[in-house]
């Protein structure tokens, strides 16, 4: 019977186990002296040797000649306990195994002497599933066990696990495996199985694993069973993502604003079953490799790629200001947020692009848009405050109103804040969505530009204008998030896309007319 890649190639010693040196070095001490814990708790995400270290754990406290701390994998022992077959060695399933009966008849258990090993050993696997009755009955026996018993827990989510039952173990956080020691092993294997792995494609799977070994090697492992010739198209269609060759040529389109090329790109891909997810998340690494490119001197130390892939991302980097592409990650992240509850991940991540090519149009053009706006700005604390208030329509509280009115010691010059495109106005939204929700559902797509000490909100809501000049409260409170935020008292102007009265242009008819406008 065919056994799975990471079944076969699973560490035996803690010398086989890639990335976490910082630990098997602990337990290998703790054996050769004999200082045995009498509980551990392995946490760590998924895929990043827990159970493998705590089956070489009970393996090296069993064995019956260990060598420095490790198992030897000779003896009958070692053997029966691989085999599975030795019963004072359990692996438990906390998710199956939740409930306080099941709990009660382990601890009975734990009473009974080992029958063949030296230790009973149980290995209790995502112990954060176990139910708070569960955990209360553990607890003593956990804390003060037979002197032949040693608990090992195993979790990827140890936030849930209590602090009672933290306090009583012994403690390992294992860490996400860094890319190289990935595509160390991913090679060795490839070598030992006789399969021919491009460096390419070995990059990319480390990428795809997320630092998790299990999971590098299981996409080997789908890939080894369509060919033995493994290179970087295999591995993205077996993934169901896009090649280096893709990404690279999406971001050229973004970089040249060429909004047609970039949405039949995600076509093309998304008809060839490139998962929307993945996708997003390949897009955010890719724009993440090329501003580590443009910010950093030696971004190779940084960034695990071939060194044909690194000229590409120097050149790519080159056609990119550093705010753009902040900008684009940005759009990403909540795009890929988005995708979560979205009804068309297609069409979300289309709109991502979009905003990705028209993004820094908006601000190259604010200087040449005639914009109509209401001169408004974040009141003083002085002494024409009181007239201020008497203008007010609607009231506001004297808490709320004190706490605007209080000026900081030193006031930043509105006429130092440069020109051009808001580049906080992500950070803006994001505050408006938890302060003022119906604000920041008028503003959901919209985008900024200061001009001359005025912020200018580009927007095709024309309910906008009349919801911030026509409420007082509104826009006082807006104000005021924009000075906590930067420390400057700004104007605002809304600029709406169409005029009251004029027929509504089609999407795809306004961003040509946008591009037309910027190209001449």
């Amino acid at each position: 019977m065919y056994q799975a890649l990471y079944r076969k190639w699973r560490p035996k010693t803690f010398d086989d186990v890639y990335g976490q040196a910082h630990i098997t070095k602990t337990l290998k001490n703790e054996i050769s002296t004999n200082h045995i814990s009498h509980a551990y708790l392995f946490t760590g995400t998924r895929g990043t040797g827990k159970t493998t270290c705590a089956k070489i754990l009970a393996k090296a406290v069993n064995c019956l000649n260990p060598v420095d701390g490790n198992p030897c994998c000779e003896c009958e022992m070692c053997k029966e306990i691989e085999r599975g077959s030795v019963t004072d060695v359990s692996e438990i399933d906390a998710a199956s195994n939740s409930k306080v009966d099941q709990t009660r008849e382990l601890i009975e258990e734990v009473n009974y002497t080992p029958s063949q090993a030296k230790y009973r050993v149980y290995i209790i696997d995502e112990v954060h599933m176990f139910s708070g009755g569960s955990f209360n009955a553990l607890l003593k026996t956990i804390e003060e066990p037979p002197e032949y018993v040693i608990f090992i827990l195993a979790t990827t989510e140890v936030h849930k696990v209590p602090e009672t039952i933290l306090s009583r173990c012994q403690r390992f956080d294992f860490k996400r495996i860094d890319t190289s020691e990935i595509i160390r092993r991913l090679n060795f294997i490839a070598e030992n199985e006789n399969i021919t792995l491009d460096p390419k494609a070995a990059n990319m799977i480390a990428r795809l694993s997320d630092g998790g070994m299990r999971d590098a090697v299981t996409i080997l492992d789908r890939c080894f069973s369509i060919t033995d010739k493994i290179d970087e198209t295999i591995v993205a269609d077996t993934a169901g993502v896009a090649g280096s060759y893709f990404l690279f040529e999406f971001s050229e389109h973004i970089a040249n604003n060429d909004i047609s090329s970039a949405l039949k790109l995600i076509t093309k891909l998304y008809n060839e079953t490139c998962e929307i997810d993945r996708l997003c998340i390949e897009l955010i690494n890719h724009f993440r490799n090329i501003m580590i490119t443009k910010t950093v001197k030696d971004a190779g130390d940084i960034i695990i790629c071939t060194g044909e892939e690194m000229e590409q991302l120097k050149q790519r980097s080159e056609k990119y200001s550093l705010s753009k592409l902040i900008f684009c990650i940005e759009t990403l992240e909540k795009s890929l947020n988005s995708l979560k509850t979205a009804a068309n991940k297609k069409i979300h991540l289309e709109s991502a692009a979009v905003r990705m090519c028209l993004g820094s149009l908006a601000a190259e053009t604010a200087p040449a848009v005639n914009v109509n706006t209401q001169n408004s700005s974040f009141p003083k604390a002085n002494k024409s405050a009181p007239d201020a208030k008497k203008e007010t329509k609607t009231p506001v509280t004297s808490a709320k109103t004190e706490n605007i009115n209080k000026e900081p010691e030193k006031v930043k010059d509105i006429d130092s804040y440069p020109d051009g495109r808001f580049e906080r106005w992500g950070e803006v939204l994001e505050k408006l969505s938890v302060k003022i929700p119906p604000m920041y559902s008028l503003m959901f797509d919209s985008e900024a530009a200061v001009e001359s000490g005025r912020i200018i909100i580009y927007s095709s809501n024309s309910s906008l204008y009349d919801y911030i000049f026509k409420n007082d409260t509104n826009r006082i409170e807006f104000l005021r998030i924009l000075y906590e935020m930067t420390g400057f008292r700004f104007k605002i102007g809304v600029k709406i896309s169409s005029a009251a009265g004029e027929e509504t242009p089609s999407p795809l008819d306004s961003l040509k007319s946008k591009i037309n406008s910027f190209n001449s």
